[in-house]
């Protein structure tokens, strides 16, 4: 339940369209639910803007389910990040809103309209490679209320290609620079634009990538100013902070 839902509820105990009993229930159902391996925080929205969401490694098929049909039940939109295509197909009969996004292991619903700024945010990736970590940005941004610009493989490799969408990278809010190897295009794209940037070091790279260790080392030392740098494939955070700036007025 969000601030509009609460006043919505205030109003029509207000107007006696709701029983005052009704909505005290209601409320003492709000801050969490306790499910024995979970507990559910639905005072999440009110406090940040923001719902829980679920982070399904390590989690079983009954557990992610048992999350996913809580959250339903209070109307609330889905996001769960890192979700096989086993879990998807467990959960899908609980609603036909449900989406999954086999690329960024992502599994959506989006039943509560959300306010969705004039501006974008754009994700510029690298490589071909990097789009798990992109498509997961991506659907995070969608769902938190974003307008989104996808710009794929582009790195530094071929740097013209990178010219060739410079316009809509500069006229993005925010920027989430997605790469890996040595992670050269955030800095390059940090000399180019005046807008913040997230950079979100990827796990793909030969030996010496050390999993991402070394494109992560990379964009912290970057020379560019404006660059702030995630963990290794966390394109959920990246797009998490993005939505937080994109939504500043």
């Amino acid at each position: 339940m969000d601030k509009n839902q609460i006043k919505k509820m205030l109003e029509a105990v207000k107007s006696d369209q709701m029983p005052l009993e009704e909505a005290i229930d209601e409320l003492a159902k709000l801050p969490f639910t306790e499910l024995g391996f979970a507990t559910i925080d639905h005072h999440r929205t009110i406090r940040v803007g923001y719902p829980e969401v679920i982070y399904c490694e390590n989690k079983t098929n009954d557990q992610v389910r048992q999350i996913i049909q809580l959250l339903l039940s209070k109307k609330t939109n889905i996001l769960a990040t890192r979700a096989s295509r086993e879990m998807y197909e467990n959960v899908k009969d609980l609603s036909d809103q449900l989406r999954y996004n086999e690329a960024g292991r992502v599994i959506t619903c989006k039943i509560q309209e959300t306010e969705t700024p004039d501006s974008y945010i754009a994700i510029v990736s690298a490589g071909t490679s990097d789009i798990p970590v992109v498509e997961e940005a991506k659907e995070t941004a969608e769902i938190l209320g974003n307008r989104v610009k996808v710009i794929n493989d582009v790195g530094v490799a071929g740097i013209h290609r990178l010219f060739h969408r410079l316009e809509d990278i500069q006229k993005a809010k925010v920027i989430i620079v997605v790469a890996g190897m040595e992670g050269a295009l955030a800095s390059v794209v940090g000399g180019l634009v005046s807008k913040p940037i997230i950079a979100v070091p990827t796990s793909v790279g030969y030996g010496a990538n050390l999993n991402g260790i070394a494109t992560l080392l990379s964009m912290l030392n970057s020379c560019a100013s404006g660059v702030t740098v995630v963990n290794i494939d966390n394109g959920f955070g990246a797009a998490y902070s993005a939505s937080m700036i994109n939504h500043l007025s």
